[in-house]
């Protein structure tokens, strides 16, 4: 006997009603979002647009500020005659002596502060005490006691420099995890080895951030100490265009300054991009 063949009601061949699954909640990005390619540029760039819209305007005077096709005429007379080159040339040898030996002096007084409390106590204190003073009231003391020469502008740069080094290289050693330091013992590192295996990288993100303000640091003591019986440079240059009211080439030098201090910080961050690529920040 056969059996019989399952029979389909017409309420079972009914289908079942549909369900429409939910959407999910789009989630919100709380971070900066991706590097803009050349966002840099954008705030520059829109400065210039400003700038040359209210000069074609009228809206600025070209005797108080020169328009910037003036500036750019300017600045190709002064290359084409050299001038640019020359005091470009030493105001660089002048900033990079002085970022070399304030970098120096920085790093070595910060390695010492912080790997001894004895260094520390006798580093921190005067440190903190320059820190206050700007490097720009000690000019007149410096020129009592180097003259106006190359070694009072380098010395004053170096002054500027070392500050933000040792403040944040110091800073970065402090944060050193301490249980690093009793690892390092019990495997029996030697201090040299301590100090390149552990305190080094450590430090590092400190003494590079402490290298941008550094970068800027030496610039802004250039811009002075130029104008002090200086007989090349761009900041004299400029102090003897005002001399003259030459409004253009003080603009060239002021555009020579700030490509200096935007190149150098490109060029540091580049660095700390590099050395630091094992770390997820929202500067992506």
């Amino acid at each position: 006997m056969s059996a019989e063949a399952p029979t389909l009601t017409k309420a079972s061949a009914r289908p079942g009603p549909v369900v429409h699954a939910r959407p999910k909640p789009r989630r919100r990005r709380l971070g900066p979002g991706k590097p803009v390619p050349y966002g840099w540029a954008i705030g520059p760039l829109l400065l210039l647009a400003l700038w040359s819209a209210g000069s074609a305007a009228g809206f600025i005077d070209a005797r108080n500020l020169s328009a910037p096709w003036t500036v750019v005429s300017t600045a190709g007379d002064l290359i084409a005659e050299g001038r640019l080159q020359s005091n470009l040339a030493t105001s660089a040898e002048r900033a990079l002596l002085g970022l070399l030996f304030g970098t120096a002096a920085g790093l070595a007084l910060a390695i010492a502060a912080g790997l001894s409390r004895i260094g520390e106590g006798i580093i921190d204190g005067p440190v903190q005490i320059k820190r206050a003073i700007p490097s720009l009231a000690l000019i007149p003391l410096l020129i009592l006691w180097f003259g106006i020469g190359e070694s009072m502008k380098v010395i004053t740069i170096a002054l500027g420099v070392f500050v933000p080094v040792y403040i944040h290289t110091h800073n970065g050693l402090r944060t050193i995890d301490g249980r690093y330091a009793e690892l390092a013992e019990t495997v029996g590192l030697s201090r040299t080895g301590f100090v390149r295996h552990v305190v080094l990288p450590g430090a590092l993100p400190g003494f590079l951030l402490g290298m941008r303000f550094a970068v800027t640091a030496a610039w802004l003591s250039l811009v002075v100490v130029e104008q002090v019986n200086a007989t090349s440079g761009i900041g004299y240059m400029m102090e003897l265009a005002r001399t003259y009211g030459q409004t253009d080439i003080i603009i060239v030098g002021l555009v020579v300054y700030g490509l200096l201090g935007l190149i150098s910080d490109a060029l540091v961050r580049l660095v700390e991009r590099k050395a630091l690529s094992w770390r997820r920040t929202l500067a992506g």
